[in-house]
């Protein structure tokens, strides 16, 4: 069952933890597919990691790279290569930036031309 916004508890929305994470799966057009119940359980704060992982194994170097962004934003234990965003376009840029300034508090962060 795809997630929404509206079935999401409160306290994962004001997690900083948790934004950028809902806010990738939500916005980028790969992810979005994912935002289900088979992989989320937001009520007990889960998000099931192998089963993303085993998922993407064949996906873009770009797309893997915002899959592992949101974990690692989440959590940490994902290790992330930044030299990826080499290869995003700028729509991805902006998600990325936009999910780096949920977790960390940056403001007047933009992709530059």
């Amino acid at each position: 069952m795809n997630l929404k916004h509206e079935s999401i508890p409160s306290g994962v929305t004001r997690s900083r933890y948790w934004k950028p994470v809902i806010y990738l799966f939500s916005e980028h057009p790969k992810l979005q597919n994912y935002y289900t119940t088979e992989y989320f359980d937001l009520n007990a704060r889960g998000i099931n990691v192998k089963k993303l992982r085993q998922i993407s194994k064949y996906w873009s170097t770009s797309e893997k790279f915002i899959l592992n962004l949101a974990l690692h934003l989440y959590n940490s234990s994902t290790p992330i290569d930044l030299g990826e965003i080499d290869y995003l376009d700028e729509k991805n840029k902006k998600l990325v930036l936009t999910a780096l300034q949920f977790r960390f508090g940056f403001k007047g962060l933009e992709v530059m031309a």
